[in-house]
């Protein structure tokens, strides 16, 4: 399939040599071990530092085979670039890694939209006429389906980074008739693609058929990630990943680069791969995530959670924590978003420690879909030094939560959730959830007892009789426990 798509992209690139395919080959080859090294915390360094060196080869050969522009000019295009990544790497904190990778995202899905605008005006630029000087047919699908695409990845990417880093509601935003209104659109989307691309060049109408795919495709791209809730974020993020690399595949096709071609097809398969393996994680159809709505009723579980507060809980101290854990033998650590936000990673890593130091056999546990985007809580924790041995995923460690002394819950709330056991009118009902209810002992740490998890639902492990509430800011009530251990 690979060579098959070299040869396609070498003829359509007008004759691109044969050293040049073969660097892009290799290229390729770096970044499907980039992503086989990204599959685990162990190797993604390694990961990392393959697809560096694949997109430099891939970037090198571009330049030295393309007469695109000016060398100045893409050094200094490169120079604003690095610099302007090197800010935001320094500034970003981890806990905006979402709506960062987010971003990220919309710019992939508006530089497809410009390339694609690019070469429908200049198309003798893009080797994509025929001998009459018309745009070639498979340039125009390509061409229609990149800026479709790119404009779906922007504005859904820029919705979901408004929701993420609290910009807009995580809420989901119901719309009327929203499933009628998005299939009409995707539908008049295609249509419009399917007209230019039988159209003749220059023929009445055909100006504005792209720009109405483009304008429909953006307005599309808002439609479908407004009603997504905030509990679907990880799914999303991947999902929205997935597009962008079909983005940036078709537009590959539209310039004849190999790199793109491959690029653009392993992120977007990789990408649909994950999402679909998520939504298995959180037991729903990735149609139903697009349809939107998990946690439409959120403002009615807040209501019933706001009602049962009243039921009694027990609230413990740093001071309580800190005894119970040292006397334990086994203790299972499941970290959520809350952890993310109070930034506790380290101070929970020396608790681990201090803990070990004593003979305490400690693990993490990560949910498929814990925090906001996929791998969220494996990243604070590598950040953090935890060793790589000692973070097990649901599937591997649920089992040993009935043999555990103590479940230690800080920051998380829907994937510890019973309800999705036993409440089948819950939205969460059929979300595989840590089995925390058979741990002896259960601390729950919390900044207070108003607040739901992101699905709206309330919790009842907070009343558990082995739960002891730890109510205060994640951080401050960790750096109290390893206070209390000394």
């Amino acid at each position: 399939m690979t060579f098959s798509l070299l040869s396609a992209a070498a003829a359509h690139g007008g004759g691109t040599p044969a050293w040049a395919m073969l660097a892009y080959l290799v290229a390729g080859v770096f970044f499907i071990l980039a992503l086989r090294g990204l599959s685990s915390p162990a190797t993604s360094r390694t990961g990392n530092r393959n697809g560096m060196i694949g997109m430099g080869i891939a970037v090198a050969t571009t330049l030295v085979t393309h007469d695109i522009a000016n060398i100045a000019e893409i050094l200094i295009a490169v120079g604003i670039g690095g610099a302007i990544g090197v800010v935001v790497a320094r500034r970003i904190a981890m806990t905006q890694m979402p709506e960062l990778v987010a971003g990220f995202h919309s710019l992939v899905g508006l530089a497809a939209v410009v390339v694609g605008f690019g070469a429908w005006l200049d198309p003798q630029s893009f080797g994509i006429v025929d001998g009459a000087g018309q745009i070639l047919a498979v340039s125009r699908i390509e061409l229609g389906l990149g800026i479709a695409i790119g404009a779906i990845t922007f504005s859904g990417s820029v919705i979901a980074f408004m929701k993420l880093s609290g910009r807009m509601s995580g809420s989901p935003i119901m719309l009327p008739g929203r499933h009628v209104i998005n299939l009409g659109t995707l539908a008049a989307i295609l249509g419009l693609i399917a007209l230019y691309t039988v159209s003749p060049q220059g023929a009445a109408g055909e100006g504005w058929m792209v720009i109405a795919v483009a304008v429909l495709a953006f307005l599309i791209g808002f439609l479908l990630i407004i009603p997504i809730g905030g509990a679907d974020m990880p799914v999303v993020v991947s999902m929205l990943n997935s597009y962008s690399g079909w983005a940036a595949a078709a537009m590959g096709f539209t310039l004849g680069n190999t790199a793109m071609i491959i690029t653009g097809a392993l992120v977007g398969s990789s990408g649909a791969i994950l999402s679909y393996i998520m939504c298995r994680a959180m037991n729903r159809s990735f149609l139903s995530v697009i349809a939107g709505g998990f946690g439409a009723d959120a403002g009615a579980g807040g209501g019933a959670g706001g009602a049962r507060e009243q039921r009694p809980y027990k609230q413990g101290s740093a001071e309580d924590a800190a005894y119970m854990l040292e006397q334990a033998e086994k203790v299972i650590i499941i970290p959520g978003y809350g952890m993310a936000v109070a930034q506790a990673q380290h101070a929970l890593r020396e608790m681990a420690d201090k803990l070990k130091e004593k003979g305490v056999e400690v693990k993490y546990a990560i949910h498929p879909v814990a925090g906001r985007m996929p791998g969220h809580m494996n990243v604070l924790l590598a950040e953090a030094s935890v060793p790589y041995d000692e973070v097990f995923e649901l599937e591997d460690i649920n089992s040993e939560f009935a043999q555990c002394d103590v479940a230690f819950i800080i920051g998380a709330n829907d994937v510890v959730n019973p309800a999705a056991k036993t409440d089948k009118s819950s939205p969460i009902f059929g979300m595989p959830v840590f089995d925390v209810d058979k741990a002896k002992q259960v601390f729950f740490i919390k900044r207070s007892m108003g607040g739901v998890g992101y699905a709206g639902v309330d919790n009842d492990v907070f009343y558990m009789n082995q739960t002891v509430m730890l109510l205060a800011d994640a951080k401050k009530m960790v750096e109290e426990i390893v206070k209390s251990l000394d």
